[in-house]
């Protein structure tokens, strides 16, 4: 389910952007609380979802309610809420600001609670997010005995070759803002477990996280462009198929950027570093929208068995939210 909210019908409108949906707990008898109890036990809490990131939701939600009942500002303050991110995400976000788009509803900036702090309160905030590829290939052949290669086309060589290349090829240095490119073989299976038995094919999956010195379209050319010459070495055939998750992005520094690391300095004591490091977020669909930018809290814990926060921090980061609200229709024009 999406939640949409919205207080007030004139420009500028800020926007918060979030998910309720959480991934698995595991094994639920590994947690020192149960995963869903919501515990908060010597200052923490504890749940599945705690730092990924209902709190971020729960904590811009009580800063907006305040703000709006206390000072109504000459503008407006949405919510775009989803529960679908960890997932697909494709009736999430991208349903939400379709739905906006049909509707005549916009924001003029936005912000995404996800948990950016890697270990301390207001150390970083997301100014841009890397692409994601992954690239599922599968190497054809021939089955036959192992005794008799030369009865059989055996795929296994050929997709050896491929990963070698891909894998020790750098993709670039980095760029002025982003880090370096990264590529990762995340499986390799053939499903053959009989050792005297030459398979007749073989897949594996890579995972590129890139930045803005490429693009999936420049990516996936490149990767079928060495699929084909290694197909043709080894007398196979190899084939491709590409998910492209999001295109890299940053978000112009400026008025907007300024005020978002200046609340968090002034609420924290922390200068924060304007990142574009980690994985992918509903970021990169608000970023067609309207400029975005991405704070929340210490994600050190998300996704894991005992995923946790501290309380403090959730009151911490509704103050940070608080200001942004407060500076933002003091100071950026509709």
């Amino acid at each position: 389910a999406n939640l949409y909210a919205r207080w007030g019908r004139q420009a500028p409108a800020l926007g918060f952007n979030g998910h309720t949906d959480v991934v698995p707990p595991g094994d639920a008898a590994a947690w020192t609380h149960d995963p869903f109890g919501g515990v908060v036990a010597e200052g923490l809490l504890y749940g599945r979802g705690a730092a990924d990131m209902k709190s971020g939701v729960a904590a811009f939600a009580a800063a907006a309610v305040d703000f709006v009942t206390a000072t109504p500002p000459a503008g407006s303050v949405i919510l775009a809420i989803t529960g679908d991110e960890e997932g697909s995400a494709v009736d999430g976000t991208c349903a939400i600001l379709d739905w906006m788009a049909a509707k005549g509803e916009r924001m003029d900036h936005c912000l995404v609670g996800e948990p950016t702090c890697p270990s301390r309160m207001g150390e970083a905030i997301k100014i841009g997010r890397r692409g994601s590829l992954t690239a599922h290939v599968t190497a054809y052949g021939v089955q036959g005995h192992s005794a008799y290669p030369e009865r059989a086309k055996n795929p296994l060589p050929a997709l050896v070759r491929l990963l070698d290349r891909l894998a020790t090829r750098e993709l670039d240095r980095g760029t002025a803002d982003f880090g370096p490119s990264t590529l990762a073989i995340t499986s390799i299976d053939t499903g053959n477990t009989a050792s005297n038995v030459i398979p007749a094919e073989t897949r594996a999956t890579i995972n590129i996280r890139f930045n803005d010195a490429h693009s999936g379209a420049s990516l996936s050319a490149w990767i079928e462009e060495e699929a084909d010459r290694a197909a043709a070495e080894f007398g196979v055939g190899i084939a491709a198929r590409f998910e492209i998750s999001g295109e890299s992005f940053v978000t112009e520094r400026g008025a907007f950027t300024d005020l978002v690391a200046g609340a968090v300095a002034a609420e924290t004591g922390v200068t924060p570093e304007l990142s574009t490091s980690g994985g992918t977020s509903d970021a990169r669909f608000v970023k067609d929208h309207c400029p975005v930018v991405e704070i929340g809290l210490v994600g050190a814990t998300m996704h894991q068995t005992d995923e946790r926060v501290e309380v403090a921090h959730i009151h911490q980061l509704k103050a940070i939210y608080t200001r942004i609200l407060q500076e933002y229709f003091a100071r950026l024009p509709g």
